[in-house]
């Protein structure tokens, strides 16, 4: 088991999924109990894979039995999609690092390629970061469709949001409210 091949392979994961989840994920979403998983998930998907890759088992099979069994483990506990997305990937690059037939400087490079996106999609160059609010409302004589400007206003003023989008759910006429959801950016 411990063959050169191993090693360099293992080395790899660590330092990519280390970067990834240490360097990218941890920095915008600093919950430490979801890096911890996720480490010991591209760990175990290691270790495992690559023990299983001397037996005929397809690629399929192998990344088929790790998502299947993410998904058992976290399926009780309610996850964010960027939290799905990050086990995803250190799945994938588990799968990766274990099984693939490439050169170690190709496996590296791909690696590197993934925390390069992962990186990317983190910034606000991608998409600005828009922050969903759930707002108890007590004008509703506002939240008709022709009084919208005057809403935005009225809510930008009573909660300094920088408020993008409101939709408007359930309305109330024996309390007066209405439950709004306010679409806003998210301030520095």
């Amino acid at each position: 088991m411990l063959s050169y091949d191993f090693l360099i392979r293992y080395v790899i994961l660590l330092v990519g999924s280390t970067i990834l989840l240490r360097g990218v994920y941890f920095r915008v979403s600093p919950n430490r109990d979801a890096v911890f998983s996720f480490f010991l998930f591209v760990n175990g998907v290691f270790f495992v894979t690559y023990l299983l890759s001397g037996i005929e088992l397809s690629m399929g099979f192998a990344f088929g039995l790790f998502a299947v069994f993410a998904m058992l483990r976290y399926r009780t506990e309610p996850i964010t999609i960027r939290e799905m997305t990050y086990l995803f990937v250190s799945i994938g690059v588990s799968l990766m690092c274990a099984v693939a037939k490439l050169e170690y400087w190709e496996m590296a490079a791909l690696l590197a390629l993934v925390i390069v996106l992962a990186s990317v999609g983190e910034t606000r160059l991608l998409a600005p970061r828009i922050v969903e609010k759930k707002i108890t409302y007590d004008k509703v004589e506002l939240i008709k469709p022709e009084r919208y400007d005057d809403l935005v206003q009225d809510l930008r003023s009573r909660t300094g949001f920088d408020i993008i989008k409101i939709e408007v759910g359930m309305i109330d006429y024996l309390d007066d409210s209405a439950l709004l959801t306010v679409f806003c950016r998210e301030k520095r």
